[in-house]
């Protein structure tokens, strides 16, 4: 009886045994199964978080307002004057004073009228130049070189294509600025002004009257000028990379990797600007207009989380998310330099595998 029971025992075990077998079979790794060792990948390869600017190559000379007072003199400010008026302001006062906007440049608080003007120099520094993602191709060849039960490891390269086209529009530009604060009597009210109606006081009087001489003054930057016109950069990206990869099996289906290595690029470059900078004191500079092209290899390094979902016996789908730094691009095209930001580029792929 008891050989019996330990017979049945040891049956059950048995039984038990070849269940969870059945159970595990599915589960092993394609990496014990699967004798391919080679796979080839061709994506639509999708840029982001690339980005360019311009900039000036030597400063520009800010002139001195070019507006006149009713009595024919130059304004001493770019949003006002205030001058000597027909008593000569020996008194340290006058009434020959104006301004552009009552809003912004009258402080009741401290009964002063607030004028500035631009001076020194200025240089030409665009805002980035943003686009849609850019658009390329990748065909990227994987060799496995060994495998344990849930890894495989070995080494990719890859030959990609990338089109990048960037535009821009208007910017400000900064310089220096200098605003002086006049002092006016309290219980005086100065007269209402805007941008399209400036107040204008008169060389004869009498009117609103200010001191002579600035009670306080600071400088700042500010914007000094605006820029109005187009710039492009349309560049094509031709690049390789090439280094270890270590992949993992979630199912026999499913497949998830990790990359990185050495990043290559040769760049085709070409820039293009017609602009036209005018200054807030008055007048502008002709228009400057150019254009150029430039070819530079560009060298960096890139990480990589790649996807596999298996079709069929030799065909996967594939999906990636590429960080890639080739550094910054800079060439001096003219009077201007250009720069394109390759430092942090984010890379979409999608596309199928042939295993074999």
């Amino acid at each position: 009886m008891i050989n019996t029971i330990t017979l049945m025992k040891r049956n059950q075990f048995l039984l038990a045994g070849l269940i969870a077998a059945g159970l595990l079979a599915p589960q092993l790794t394609q990496a014990q199964q699967d004798p391919a060792t080679n796979r080839l990948t061709f994506s639509a390869r999708f840029g982001l978080n690339i980005s360019a600017k311009f900039k000036g190559t030597a400063p520009i000379v800010v002139p001195t307002a070019s507006r006149t007072a009713p009595h024919g003199e130059t304004y001493n400010y770019d949003d006002g004057y205030v001058l000597p008026d027909v008593s000569g302001s020996g008194d340290g006062s006058t009434w020959y004073v104006g301004y552009d906007n009552s809003a912004n440049q009258v402080n009741m608080a401290n009964n002063t009228i607030l004028l500035s003007r631009s001076t020194g120099a200025a240089t030409l520094h665009s805002g980035e130049m943003d686009d849609n993602p850019s658009l390329g191709a990748e065909l990227n060849y994987t060799r496995q070189l060994g495998a344990t039960e849930h890894f495989r490891y070995g080494f990719e390269a890859a030959a990609n294509y990338l089109n990048i086209s960037l535009r821009g529009g208007g910017y400000g530009v900064s310089g220096q600025r200098v605003t002086d604060a006049y002092q006016f009597s309290d219980g005086t009210t100065p007269p209402s002004a805007t941008p399209s109606g400036p107040y204008q006081g008169s060389f004869e009087g009498p009117n609103f009257m200010v001191g002579t001489t600035p009670v306080s003054s600071s400088t700042s930057q500010g914007t000094v000028a605006t820029v109005t016109g187009s710039r492009s950069l349309d560049a094509d990206l031709w690049g390789g990379r090439i280094g270890p990869y270590l992949e993992y099996y979630l199912s026999d289906k499913v497949s998830v990797s990790l990359s990185g290595g050495l990043a290559l690029g040769y760049l085709d470059n070409t820039v293009s600007w017609n602009e036209t900078v005018h200054f807030i004191s008055g007048g502008s500079l002709p228009a400057d207009i150019g254009h150029g092209s430039d070819q530079e290899l560009l060298a960096g390094f890139y990480l990589a989380a790649n996807a596999y979902w298996r079709l069929s016996e030799h065909w996967s789908a594939a999906g990636s998310l590429q960080y890639q730094n080739l550094g910054t691009y800079e060439h001096t095209f003219g009077t201007r330099k250009a720069e394109l930001d390759l430092s942090s580029s984010l890379f979409i792929s999608l596309g199928v595998s042939y295993n074999f």
